[in-house]
């Protein structure tokens, strides 16, 4: 029996951690399996290796230390060579009065003690650690990579590596325990440590005296942890990896792009290469691609109750198409499968094409463009719809001719997916526009416009409450969610401290917020228009849209993430546009008339909302012009959200001459919801009949007389809650003199 096996068999006992007996048959069967009782222990989750540790401690009276709350300084790291500390496992902790204390996982012999001490030529003191910190330690104080780079040098210090086909078994599995130090084997740990540590990218950067590692975690680049040696195999490193990526180990100048699959014992990884040409040497990017994808839930993407019903109730409608935007890297590609997951049954067919095919999903075809024989997402989605699919997803729309086909894909009765890169959901809608797309496809077509950013998540190990929140970022969360005096009492924001858990950057994890833009009749209309992008958002967000910044400050006072996080990817809302929000949700929660009063207190002696009785009996004709008015005329004009007081009267044919129009012998007072220089919106209690001419008089400026003009009629929205319409109108006679005035206002207005 190993010696430190009756070591631990004794303390085990004693400690009461397992019996004799059980002491005894677990000793047995580990010897009958070749591994020591601590390994079958460990493997089979008899006991922690925390529960050994404590015990070995307690029973030989030996100090034990969580070296993870311990700070190492680097003049007693350099008291003990990295080949050394590696070889017998040990980790230095601290130097006094020439003794230096190590840590080891397990006890240490007077002979193993006489021999570290001779060879670091100090006196040694011991305490016991866990293995798994004295593993991190090292690679945190030396370099997860400096054990092999010392053995190559030592095995041959002027060894070039010579790189060949062969070594290609090196990386099938990289987590394959192997003592030959070897390039392959640094190349391996590289990986797998990325891989560890949640890492999406390996940047590796050379520079005049240096090379620099860098992984991208939790969308930011951290140092890698690397011995400074490592700069002297970078040739061969790159050379190993370009083999693995049959790419040119020769070509030096330009760039190349290549891809290749590891394995760990978990699973298979995607690893797609590119290199880039530099002064100081070739700098290469590996993307770090799990095969196996992680399907999550809408909930655990980052939708919150109030939105993930709405979306699933858009992503399973049987036709239309659904935009995903936002940056690279903003996790588009992890929604569109969590979507498909969300959606796949036997009885539909769902085919993907992409470039290239991220993650593998079953009981889905899975297309990938290949630009080398010319097949790309357009002739691609073309081959697509002979095969008879229900619901299809096009990793990304770039051109015209793409975006015509999935949107009259969309029209056919197919249920469509895609991506576009915007900064916001409403950029959606100008950006297809912009790329040639008729604005009526778009607003036919289109179901909903999603855009997402991922920020960070607080570590669930610090993660503790910020005392003193500045002002400013109080103001702003109180202005974007519209809380009340008693909410904003219970504002709470979090934030990690940092710990080992975190790699001390306080964050663990990443989650997606969003913005979802549906495409209702509102949009539609306003689509019509050529809008801008900042109108549709306008019209979005009165219509019930939660945008990005509103999402962000939400998950903030959940205490999921920070502010800095939400600054970070979102930009801030307009206060126009909050305004318009408010006064919306304002007159639906009052009604129009309330609503109107409580916002023109200037109005004149009548009051909003009043009724007056005209009894003139002008009579005004009628003219052809009217019927075939360009509607276009009055959409070029800028609007703004401003409440202007107007009065309207309804005008009625003439029951002696169809000709004429006359009053209908009321007139309303109302206030504008926006207002152009082409046409106007307004709320009213009464409902107007699409295509009614009416007299209007606009109030932009009350000391000087009212505009008066001739309006019509184009387009009625209803609330039936509130029992109250929208009535679009544009101007059929107004002068050139009262339009330049109306300009005017707005100009000013839009300025303030």
């Amino acid at each position: 029996m190993k010696q430190f096996d009756k070591i631990l068999q004794e303390n085990l006992a004693s400690n009461n951690v397992l019996s004799n007996e059980e002491i005894k048959d677990h000793s047995r069967i580990a010897k009958d399996e070749g591994l020591s009782l601590k390994e079958y222990l460990l493997s089979n989750h008899i006991v922690t290796e925390r529960q050994i540790l404590v015990s070995l401690s307690r029973g030989l009276n030996i100090e034990s230390v969580e070296l993870g709350n311990i700070h190492v300084e680097q003049g007693v790291i350099d008291k003990v060579p990295v080949k050394f500390a590696w070889y017998y496992k040990i980790m230095p902790v601290k130097f006094e009065d020439n003794v230096i204390t190590v840590a080891s996982a397990k006890p240490i012999d007077v002979i193993l003690n006489d021999e570290i001490r001779m060879n670091l030529g100090v006196n040694v003191n011991f305490c016991l650690a866990l293995e798994s910190e004295i593993n991190e330690a090292l690679k945190k104080y030396y370099g997860f990579t400096s054990d092999t780079i010392d053995k190559i040098i030592s095995k041959d210090p002027v060894r070039k590596a010579s790189v060949s086909a062969t070594d290609v078994q090196w990386i099938e599995d990289i987590e394959r325990e192997t003592q030959d130090p070897t390039v392959s084997n640094l190349v391996n740990q590289i990986i797998l440590e990325a891989f560890k540590k949640r890492a999406t990218d390996i940047h590796i950067e050379p520079y005049r005296d240096k090379v620099r590692f860098r992984y991208r975690i939790d969308g930011v680049l951290v140092d890698a942890n690397v011995s400074d040696k490592l700069k002297h195999f970078l040739t061969q490193i790159l050379s190993r990896i370009k083999i693995l990526a049959n790419l040119s180990i020769t070509e030096k100048r330009l760039p190349q792009d290549g891809s290749t699959v590891v394995k760990t014992r978990e699973q298979k990884l995607d690893l797609r290469i590119s290199t880039m040409p530099t002064p100081m040497g070739e700098s290469m990017v590996i993307r770090i691609l799990p095969t196996k994808v992680m399907l999550f839930s809408l909930e655990k993407l980052g939708f919150n109750q109030d939105t993930v019903e709405k979306f699933r109730e858009i992503i399973k409608n049987p036709y239309g198409i659904v935009f995903l935007t936002g940056p690279t890297g903003s996790g588009k590609t992890t929604t569109l499968y969590a979507c498909l997951n969300e959606i796949n049954s036997p009885e539909r067919k769902i085919i993907t094409i992409e470039d290239p095919v991220e993650y593998e999903m079953e009981g889905i075809t899975q297309v990938q463009v290949n630009s080398k024989v010319d097949f790309n997402f357009s002739n691609g989605l073309r081959s697509i719809l002979r095969h008879d699919p229900d619901i299809i997803m096009v990793g990304e729309v770039r051109d015209v001719e793409t975006a015509e086909i999935a949107i009259r894909t969309a029209l056919t009765g197919h249920m469509v997916f895609s991506t576009l890169h915007t900064n916001d959901s409403a950029s959606g809608i100008t950006r297809l526009i912009d790329m040639g797309i008729e604005p009526y496809l778009v607003s036919s077509s289109v179901e909903a416009f999603v855009a997402q950013r991922l920020v960070r998540v607080n570590c669930p190990k610090c993660k503790k409450e910020v005392v003193d929140v500045p002002e400013g970022i109080k103001k702003e969360i109180v202005t974007s969610l519209f809380l009340t005096e008693e909410q904003q009492k219970d504002i709470k924001i979090f934030k990690g401290e940092g710990c080992d858990y975190c790699n001390h950057t306080g964050y663990f994890g990443r989650m997606a917020i969003y913005e979802i833009l549906r495409v209702n009749d509102a949009i539609r209309s306003a689509v019509l228009d050529h809008p801008r992008a900042d109108y549709i958002k306008r019209i979005a967000m009165q219509e019930g849209m939660v945008s990005l910044r509103q999402n962000g400050w939400k998950v903030v006072l959940e205490g999921q993430t920070t502010p800095s996080e939400i600054m970070n990817v979102t930009v801030k809302d307009e206060e126009k546009d909050l305004m318009a929000i408010r006064k919306e949700r304002d007159r639906k929660h009052l009604g129009a008339r309330a609503f109107e009063t409580e916002q023109m207190s200037y109005a004149k002696t009548e009051g909003l909302g009043a009724v007056r009785r005209v009894t003139r009996s002008d009579k005004i004709k009628r003219q052809s012009t009217w019927e075939v008015k360009n509607l276009y005329d009055a959409r070029v004009f800028p609007r703004v959200f401003e409440h202007v007081e107007i009065r309207y009267c309804p005008l009625k044919i003439d029951a002696t001459d169809p000709n004429f129009l006359v009053p209908s012998g009321v007139e309303y007072t109302t206030v504008t919801e926006d207002i152009s220089a082409g046409g106007l919106r307004f709320i009213s209690k009464e409902r107007i009949q699409i295509g009614s001419i009416i007299e209007l008089k606009i109030y932009i400026d009350h000391s000087q007389k009212a505009i008066e003009c001739l309006a019509k009629v184009c387009r009625v929205e209803e609330d039936s809650m509130e029992n109250i319409y929208t009535m679009v109108n544009y101007y059929l006679d107004l002068s050139s003199a009262d339009r330049a005035s109306i300009k005017k206002f707005i100009e000013n207005s839009a300025a303030e």
